[in-house]
């Protein structure tokens, strides 16, 4: 998943950043609302962590702005605010969720799940597709040959094609949701965690397929 992370601190932006890369997330950070709004205008995100007290502004007039906006990313607000009136008007502009700070990255991680689970419109940790069931939670890939251990960035990519089979996805459009603007990578690093989903996939009726030109896609060759 590809996040926004809206932060003045630099040493918190840097943890949490640090944090969801090591769970194979791309992570762009904004350290004022100028460079948020210049981020969400050059790319899609999956969520957005918004601090409130910035120094350009408040958090609260980019998130009533986002939410008039076409855009439905959901937003997770990190505050220090702890009263209950304050919490309830952030949720009444348009915050999927809160967080209190300071937070435990546990607890970050979980309202990030599930405020995504929900916006997929999922419930639950796992997703079932041609026989195979991907455990998101766990990070594996269960069949009836066995399992398979996801390292951080295969759970990612595995996601994407396990939320919309048969979809093409284009290598530039994996680059994008995979890496933050910040990584220097080549689009050679989709074909290489593609070959290793392909082989974590063998012996099942999940394939990766390759669409010349296009990119990929997830089929069921039953």
């Amino acid at each position: 998943m590809r996040f926004l992370l809206v932060e003045d601190n630099a040493q918190l932006a840097k943890a949490v950043s640090d944090r969801f890369a090591l769970d194979g997330h791309a992570v762009d950070h904004a350290a004022d609302l100028g460079d948020a709004q210049a981020f969400i205008e050059t790319t899609d995100y999956e969520l957005i962590l918004l601090d409130i007290m910035l120094p350009d502004g408040d958090g609260r007039d980019f998130l009533r702005r986002h939410r008039t906006s076409e855009k439905r990313t959901p937003v997770i607000v990190m505050t220090a605010r702890s009263q209950v009136s304050d919490r309830v008007s952030l949720l009444d502009l348009g915050a999927d969720d809160y967080v209190t700070k300071p937070f435990d990255f546990s607890e970050l991680e979980a309202r990030c799940r599930a405020v995504l689970r929900r916006q997929g419109g999922v419930a639950h940790n796992k997703i079932e597709f041609a026989g195979v069931i991907l455990d998101s939670l766990e990070g594996t890939l269960n069949t009836q040959i066995g399992a398979e251990t996801l390292r951080n960035r295969e759970l990612r990519l595995i996601e994407i094609f396990f939320a919309a089979p048969g979809q093409i996805f284009a290598k530039s459009h994996l680059m994008d949701r995979l890496f933050s603007f910040a990584e220097d990578v080549s689009e050679n690093a989709i074909e290489v965690y593609v070959a290793r989903l392909r082989k974590k996939l063998s012996g099942t009726d999940a394939k990766i397929e390759t669409v010349r030109g296009l990119g990929y896609r997830l089929v069921d060759q039953s």
